[in-house]
């Protein structure tokens, strides 16, 4: 059975953040941002050359839901992303044999978490706008994998 390695998207007005995990499917880790300039579907073909080039078997895309459990604006917007991502990576050249999974994933407080784990590992304040992105991709794409791992679907 070949390595494969799943994909996080944090989806924001500034920059798009990526984690990717690895083979094992244990671990997610940073992996940078797209500076996306208020538009974040600019960050399309560069997510999906990335699925390419990684091999990506699945993408996790962060779906912002209102705190009540809605779907808002940003929810719709996202939704929307993740099905022009999908739709791209159906179009040639994907490999034959290599069908990526496009989920959405509720990613409620998942800032809020990338901010504490910044803190924790003493970056300061300042410096935490640049990496909160790629962070949030970390920590919903984590939660992915931890609900993997303990057996449940997605």
């Amino acid at each position: 059975m070949s390595a494969s390695v799943w994909l996080g998207v944090d989806l924001g007005e500034a920059r798009v953040g990526l984690a990717l995990s690895d083979p094992e499917l244990t671990l997610a880790y940073p992996i940078g941002n797209i500076e996306v300039g208020g538009d974040y579907f600019r960050a399309l073909d560069q997510v999906v050359d990335l699925v390419h080039e990684r091999l990506v078997e699945e993408v996790v895309v962060g779906y912002p839901l209102l705190l009540s459990g809605q779907e808002g604006k940003s929810a719709k917007k996202a939704s929307r992303w993740a099905r022009n991502l999908a739709r791209l990576l159906d179009a040639p050249p994907v490999a034959e044999g290599h069908g990526v999974r496009v989920t959405l994933r509720d990613e409620r407080l998942t800032t809020v978490s990338a901010h504490r784990q910044l803190s924790a590992a003493s970056v300061a304040g300042r410096q935490h706008r640049p990496r909160v992105d790629q962070q949030s991709a970390v920590v919903l794409l984590q939660s992915a994998l931890d609900e993997r791992a303990g057996g449940k679907e997605l």
